[in-house]
């Protein structure tokens, strides 16, 4: 039987029939209109305590950051008159807190607020919830579930791997002419997917002589896509996009990264379908992060379900090769615009190598000045320029000021990186800033290039090393000079890039003392 407000809509005529859909309509619009207006009153109230920049009525800062390349710099500028943090309007209904101080970092990093929804939502379907995003009771089951996989007894066995991969690059930029202007992040990150599909998964994908690899190519059209879609209001909508050839092309990359992913996982499961032990394997070749992956279990003996396996997969050869790339690639940029410095670290990795041309483990903790060199160029510049959070309970800051929950904090590195009242002559390339007696003093949270607490980044020392490795074994055999014609327009683009590529010259040594003679 029909209700009674059905039969009362089946007997209006057509007329009295629009008139209910209208009045509906402007119910819906009003009651949008009324929530819109709450939420803007709320975020106003909660970042008054905060000055910020100039805001335009409708854009708030967002017109502010067209012009792509310039993002990092603006910031930086803000961040110079508000020293410890600014809100940043992306129009009237979203804004977050700009933290540049470290003071307040370590407030936010002392707790365990989840990721943003908003900064990382587009990238989940690549990379799955894993580390990087998950948060709460599962976070803290796969941190140590997946923390011995960082052992360095587990880590050894890789700088051999690293050096491998990092000849097969050197090899290739060799075969061009000394007068030939390379872009190097795109071959970096070739190396660092090589190294970290051999050390982590023990898989050869031979990505660095297979010039129509799809993994790498679906790699850069996911990370393009991603900042592209969140610049774009109408994108963060997941119907509009869907339908865009944006969106088109994203489903595409992303079937192909996860058939990557997919392949690997698979490999190894049958390797391991027979049940052998974590020893047994170890005695045919070094223990990696998969078969940690798949043989963790907890104190129940539960293991990773397959979603996690790949979640972990994913987001460990995204962080392990693409972040790790970016770093190389700017410490190479660094190296060749401060030919004083690339000098002393060469002669540090004569010292160190020798004749070798392959970096063994003991060899790392010798590397000095080229560490404090690879610190520096992480300072200046980060591979992960910023992190951001949500605020699940309110916090309160070392100056008094307060933010609720659900509040939004974006942690500028970049900024806190460069900041006046943090390090002396900010722009200036100083290595020596991190020698045992300068770093002694400065405040902890000054330099987050792998973010700190509890949610620091799990293979800083993998990236650490191989950041060494590659380093050592290219200034040993190539002398870097800049391409002063095509000097690189940093872009953020989920990792630190450049919109124009990072153009280098290679000189073999050789020549570089002929020429000198």
């Amino acid at each position: 039987m029909a209700s009674p407000i059905l039969r009362s809509l089946l007997s209006l005529n057509t007329d009295e029939l629009y008139q209910w859909a209208a009045w509906i309509c402007l119910l819906s619009v009003l009651y949008k209109a009324v929530r819109l207006f709450w939420k803007w009153r709320e975020l106003v109230a909660a970042f008054r305590p905060f000055p910020g920049p100039k805001c335009h009525w409708l854009y708030g800062n967002a017109h502010e950051f067209l012009q792509i390349g310039k993002d990092l710099d603006r910031v930086l500028a803000w961040s110079q008159k508000h020293q410890y943090g600014f809100p940043l309007w992306l129009g009237n209904f979203l804004a977050c807190l700009i933290i540049t101080h470290p003071d307040y970092a370590k407030a936010v990093l002392s707790r365990q607020d989840p990721k943003d929804n908003m900064a990382y939502k587009f990238i989940v379907p690549w990379i799955g919830e894993g580390l990087l995003v998950s948060s709460g009771p599962k976070w803290f089951q796969h941190r140590r579930l997946l923390t011995p996989g960082f052992h360095y007894d587990v880590l050894k066995p890789y700088v051999k791997v690293m050096s491998d991969c990092t000849r097969v690059m050197l090899d290739k930029f060799g075969e061009f002419g000394p007068d030939h202007s390379l872009e190097v992040f795109h071959d970096v990150s070739l190396m660092t997917l090589d190294t970290i599909m051999k050390c982590a998964f023990s898989y050869n994908s031979n990505c660095q002589t297979d010039s129509e690899n799809t993994y790498i190519k679906s790699v850069y059209e996911l990370s393009s896509l991603v900042d592209h879609r969140f610049r774009n209001f109408l994108y963060h909508n997941d119907l509009i996009y869907s339908v865009t050839p944006h969106g088109y092309r994203f489903r595409r990359a992303l079937r192909e990264a996860h058939q990557h992913t997919d392949k690997v996982i698979q490999q190894r499961k049958e390797s391991l379908r027979y049940g052998k032990e974590l020893d047994k394997v170890q005695q045919r070749r070094h223990l990696d992060f998969l078969d940690i992956l798949l043989c963790a279990r907890d104190e129940n003996g539960q293991g990773l379900s397959d979603e996690d396996i790949r979640a972990e997969v994913d987001t460990f050869m995204f962080e392990g090769h693409d972040t790790t790339a970016s770093g190389i690639s700017w410490l190479f940029y660094c190296l060749a615009k401060h030919p004083e410095h690339q000098q002393k670290c060469r002669e540090e990795i004569r010292e160190v190598l020798g004749d070798r041309d392959c970096v063994e483990w003991e060899d790392l903790g010798k590397m000095t000045y080229t560490t404090w060199c690879i610190k520096e160029s992480l300072r200046l510049y980060p591979p992960v320029p910023g992190i951001a959070r949500q605020l699940n309970k309110p916090i309160t800051f070392c100056d008094g000021r307060t933010l609720p929950a659900g509040s939004v904090i974006i942690l500028s590195i970049y900024a806190i990186n460069r900041s006046s009242s943090l390090w002396k002559d900010p722009e200036v390339f100083d290595p020596l800033r991190f020698s045992s007696d300068n770093s002694i003093n400065r405040h902890p949270h000054a330099f987050l290039p792998f973010s700190a607490g509890s949610r620091n980044c799990i293979g800083q020392n993998f990236a650490m090393n191989e950041m060494k490795v590659a380093a050592a074994l290219t200034l040993q055999r190539f002398h870097l000079l800049p391409d002063l014609k095509n000097e690189p327009q940093k872009a953020p683009q989920i990792v630190l890039r450049s919109l124009n590529g990072i153009r280098l010259y290679f000189k073999p040594i050789e020549r570089v003392f002929q020429d000198d003679g």
